[in-house]
C-alpha cells in the first residue's frame, strides 16, 4: 500500500489536539517531533530523571513541533490539506497556540512506513520506577526498581514522551499500592494500562472511541506480558458503564474531560482516585471548578511546561 503524509509544523502546545485532528481525517499513525521532548534532556552520563542519552546525538527540532499523519491511498489528500489548515488555525479559539500552521504533504514507500518511527524513539526513564522502550531496543533496567513498558510508537497515540502522559504516569505511581480496580478512558497507546499493570493494579478496563487506537492498544498490550489481561474496547468516555472502579485516569483534552467528570465520579468507589491530565493551563481552573462542583476533592496539582495533572478522590462520606 502506498501512503501519504501529511506534515503539520505547530506547537509544542498543541501537538495531542493535532494529533487529535489528523487522527479524526483519517490517518493511520502519527509522527510526533517535539522540541519539548528535548528541553530536560542534559548533555553526559544521567539526566535529572535518569536519562541515558546526550540529546546532542538524536536528531530533533530546536523550536515547535512537527505532527506528522499517514493516510492511506483510499483517501485523496489535496481535499484534506486546506480542511487540516483551517481546522489547526481554529485551535485558538481554544486558547492553544496553533504555531506557524505549516501545511504540507509528500508520498511515502512502505519501507519508509515501517522504519520511519525507529530515529526518533529511544528508551527513556520517565517516572522513578518506569522506563519507555520502544520494542525494536535491547534495553536492560538499571535498577531492581525500574519497570519497563514496551511500545511500538508507530501507531502511538501517547509515547510517554509528552508532559500530560508524563504527569499522569508520575500520578499512577503515587496512587497506586497493588491490586486496585483502573479504568483508562482515552487509552491511546495502552501506555497508561501498561504502567498501571507493572506498578501492581489488578483489574484494568481501557476504552478509546477510536478504533485505531484501540487497535495499537492492543499491539501494545500484546508486548508487555504483565497487561495481558487488560481489557480494551471501543467506547465514548463512559457512557453506558456501571461500575464502582478505585481508579479512574484519562490523559484527553480538557473540553473532554468536561463531561467525563459526572461520569467519573459515579463510576468511583467511595475514596476512589481521578487522575486527569491533557489540562493546558487556560482550562485548569476551569477543570478545578468543574471537579469541586461535582464534589470530587483535589488532592494535589502537578504542572509540567503549559499543562496540568490532577489528583482528586471521590470522598468517603458526601456532606
Amino acid at each position: 500500500m502506498d501512503w501519504t503524509a501529511i506534515k503539520v509544523i505547530t506547537s509544542s502546545e498543541a501537538v495531542e489536539a493535532v494529533s487529535y485532528i489528523l487522527t479524526d481525517e483519517g490517518a493511520q499513525g502519527v509522527q510526533i517531533e517535539d522540541a519539548a521532548d528535548f528541553k530536560n534532556l542534559h548533555k553526559g552520563e544521567y539526566g535529572d530523571r535518569g536519562e541515558f542519552i546526550d540529546p546532542a546525538s538524536v536528531p530533533h527540532r530546536h523550536s515547535g513541533a512537527a505532527v506528522t499523519g499517514y493516510f492511506p491511498q483510499n483517501i485523496f489528500v489535496p481535499e484534506l490539506l486546506p480542511t487540516i489548515h483551517q481546522r489547526v488555525a481554529k485551535l485558538s479559539d481554544y486558547n492553544l497556540d496553533p504555531g506557524k500552521n505549516d501545511v504540507s504533504a509528500e508520498a511515502v514507500d512502505n519501507q519508509k512506513w515501517a522504519t520511519v518511527w525507529q530515529k526518533y524513539y529511544h528508551p527513556l526513564r520517565v517516572t522513578d520506577q518506569l522506563t519507555i522502550v520502544p520494542q525494536w531496543e535491547e534495553y536492560h533496567p538499571e535498577s531492581q526498581n525500574e519497570k519497563l513498558i514496551y511500545l511500538d510508537p508507530g501507531m502511538a497515540f501517547g509515547t510517554g514522551t509528552h508532559p500530560t502522559t508524563r504527569l499522569m504516569l508520575e500520578a499512577l505511581e503515587k496512587v497506586i499500592t497493588g491490586d486496585e480496580y483502573v479504568i483508562d478512558v482515552g487509552t491511546g497507546s495502552g501506555v497508561l494500562s501498561i504502567a498501571a499493570k507493572q506498578l501492581g493494579a489488578g483489574k484494568i478496563e481501557a476504552y478509546d472511541i477510536d478504533e485505531v487506537a484501540v487497535n495499537s492498544a492492543k499491539k501494545n498490550l500484546a508486548l508487555n506480558p504483565v497487561a495481558k489481561d487488560v481489557k480494551v474496547g471501543i467506547n465514548s468516555l463512559l457512557d453506558g458503564i456501571h461500575t464502582q472502579a478505585d481508579i479512574i485516569v484519562a490523559n484527553i483534552l480538557a473540553e473532554i474531560i468536561v463531561p467525563l467528570v459526572p461520569q467519573a465520579y459515579a463510576n468511583l468507589r467511595p475514596g476512589g482516585k481521578f487522575l486527569v491530565s491533557g489540562i493546558i493551563d487556560d482550562k485548569a481552573s476551569l477543570i478545578r471548578q468543574k471537579l469541586s462542583e461535582q464534589g470530587f476533592v483535589i488532592d494535589e496539582e502537578q504542572q509540567m511546561k503549559d499543562w496540568h495533572g490532577i489528583i482528586a478522590h471521590k470522598p468517603i462520606e458526601v456532606k
